[in-house]
This record gives structure tokens, sequence and C-alpha cells, in this order.
């Protein structure tokens, strides 16, 4: 398949993994910003390939994995307390909140329904007119325009019983807040490509500047991380650590897509908002507009007190925050392979499919998938 089968290629994987070899010269760590991202590099045992001095952090690149508790106790309280019909991604069902997880509460009699597109819910408020049907939108600015979308309809065909419960997240306040920490050992990132297809990348030349870490957009393929990684060492060891470079160009270009961004700037803003395990970020979250408050459910059902973080990593024991800030591997963790399971998630980043300890129990404890 084309755009697939010659990013696996084994000779210019191997070609790669010598360049990147040939010209370390010390140790690096190299930070992927992206769940799918992390996914690969997990399946690929990318790392593996890699020179002893580069290590790879993985990053809190998962909208699913970073929704505070909070939220998913709005979204339970929605299907049992308010009556509505609580839709969502299936990703979001075995999430744990501090009141349990959708998957409990639709066990126990709520109405809560997994769905593959925003605009199924849309339809099923159409069909249900007497009864509230919240879809719970999860994303970065990826799947920002699908979820807009769905409420642009909701909004042509005026459907007062539809709701959008909102955990939208935006990726360059994160890579500020990791970087201003004392203990960060990020030496450079890897910028997810589907995010930049929509975004751009020159929002990164600032990030690059103002921390001296340069930025690397790259795509998901192992031939697309290693040549991301190549790049990144390149820039790190000739010193150019205030640099961008778009190693994803088939997908990517600087000024990103026009028309997604305008929907975007058009109902959304930004606004400080919790990342679950990390804390509040400075406009690290959109919310929507006034003019489509109407359908927000936090403020529609007065939610907006219980939408926050409720339990710190530090008092479950769960080291996801720690984990996804590049501090602690999955395998660091007590929980993990032990009472963390992906049947039974103690923390997100293993309920997730997208998660970095579900890509480390499903991959790193496996044979090595060959490419």
């Amino acid at each position: 398949m084309r755009y697939t089968v010659e990013y696996r290629n084994k000779e210019h994987i191997t070609g790669l993994t010598r360049a990147i070899s040939q010209m370390t010269t010390r140790a690096w760590r190299i930070m992927e910003i992206c769940g799918g991202q992390t996914h690969a590099i997990a399946r690929y045992r990318l790392e593996d390939m890699l020179p002893h001095g580069i290590r790879l952090l993985h990053g809190p690149g998962c909208p699913v994995c970073v929704t505070p508790e909070g939220l998913v106790d709005c979204a339970i309280a929605l299907a049992t307390d308010s009556g509505a019909t609580l839709a969502t991604f299936g990703d979001m069902m075995r999430v744990p909140g501090s009141r349990g997880t959708l998957m409990e509460a639709r066990a126990e009699g709520a109405d809560v329904r997994v769905m593959y597109a925003p605009l199924d819910a849309v339809a099923l408020a159409a069909a249900t007119p007497g009864r509230e049907v919240v879809f719970f939108a999860i994303g970065f600015e990826t799947t920002l325009a699908a979820h807009l979308a769905a409420l642009s309809e909701a909004v042509r065909r005026g459907l007062g019983n539809f709701s959008l419960l909102t955990s939208f997240f935006t990726v360059p306040p994160a890579m500020e807040a990791i970087l201003s920490d004392p203990s960060c050992e990020v030496d450079a990132f890897l910028a997810a490509g589907h995010v930049c297809a929509v975004t751009g990348y020159a929002g990164y030349r600032r990030i690059a500047e103002t921390f001296a870490r340069p930025v690397v957009v790259t795509g998901f393929e192992p031939a697309d991380l290693l040549y991301g990684i190549y790049h990144s060492v390149r820039l790190l060891e000739g010193g150019e650590t205030r640099a961008v470079v778009n190693a994803y160009r088939r997908a990517v270009s600087e000024e990103g897509n026009l028309r997604q961004q305008a929907l975007i700037n058009e109902m959304l803003e930004p606004s400080d908002g919790e990342w679950r395990g990390i804390g509040l970020l400075p406009s690290g979250c959109l919310r929507l507009r006034k003019p489509y408050e109407g359908y927000d459910a936090i403020v529609k059902f007065a939610l907006r007190d219980a939408a926050g973080e409720r339990t710190s990593a530090s008092a479950t024991g769960c080291m996801a925050g720690e984990i996804m800030l590049g501090k602690k591997l999955p395998a660091e963790c007590p929980h993990f392979g032990a009472d963390c399971l992906p049947d039974h998630p103690a923390g997100a980043p293993m309920a997730s499919t997208e998660g970095v300890c579900a890509a480390y129990y499903r991959y790193r404890t496996s044979k090595t998938i060959n490419i």
C-alpha cells in the first residue's frame, strides 16, 4: 500500500539507523508528543534499533489519557443523575473517574452509548427530540473539525436537545509546560504530523527559540519516525537548538489546513484547563465560544464546578503523570502489569488504545513485530 510499505522498507530503516549511529557522539533525549507515534515506536521496537546514547521519552500525546477525572465524573453524572443519553468513543468507556467508569455506569442502567462518529449522536438527537443527547467529545487539534462539523449540523437543524461535553486540548502549551519544569530532560521534540497537518508548524518556532530545543515534525511509520530522530540528532549535534524542521512534507505544510483552522477559530477559544496527572495548563484547552454556549454541556447542565481534576496521581499511586511527562517508564510503575491491565486499567494511559502504558503492555511484553 502506497505511503505505508515504502516507509517500512528494511533497507531504508537500516540506512537511517546507521546514519543516526554515525552522527551520535553523546546522549540525547528525544520526546515524541503523540500517542500514535508512541505505539509505532513500541510496536516496531525502534528504541532497540537506536544507538545506546539515544533515549526516547514518551509525552502526553493522548487526549483520552489527559482528560481529567472531573470530566469523566461529569459524563457519568449526565447519564445517571441528569438522565441524558451520553455518547462517546469506545476509548472513554474504561477511563476511571472518581465515580467509576462509563462502562460501569452503563452496566448499572445508565444510557451510555458507544458511537463511531459525532454525527451519529446528532442523528440520535434528531430521532429522539424529547431526550437530551450529549456527546463526550475528546481530542487534540487533529479531530476538532469532526466534532465541530457535528455541532454545526446540530445548530443548522435547530436541535436544542444536543450538546457537547468537550475535552479539547492544544499541544504547544503542554510542550511549554514540560520545558519549563526545572527537572525537564527533553533535548528535542518530535511533533505529531497529523496535528501539524491542521495547524501548520510555524507556531513551534517560538517554542524552539524560547527554550533552545529543536522541534521536528514527523509521521507515524518506522521510517518516518527514524527520519525525525535523524534530524533531531543532526540538529542537536550541530548546535542548531532553535530550529524547526518539517520531516513530513508529504502531509504537512507550514500554514496547515486553513479551512479547518477557520472553523476552529470561529467556534472555539483558548481556555486554561486541567490535564489529568499534569495539572492546570494556561491556554492548554479549548472551549466553545459564547455564541455556542447553549450547546456546551458544562454550561447547559451547570457542571462548571465539577469539571476539574479530582485525585492526584500520588494519592492513587498511579504514576501516569510522571510517565506522560517523560520522567518514568510504564514498567517503573508498581501497578503496571499487576493490578493495571488493559481489561482493568488503574490509569487512563492503560485504558486508551493510544496510551503509553497500553503500548508498552501490548508490544514490550510480546515478541518484536517484524518490519
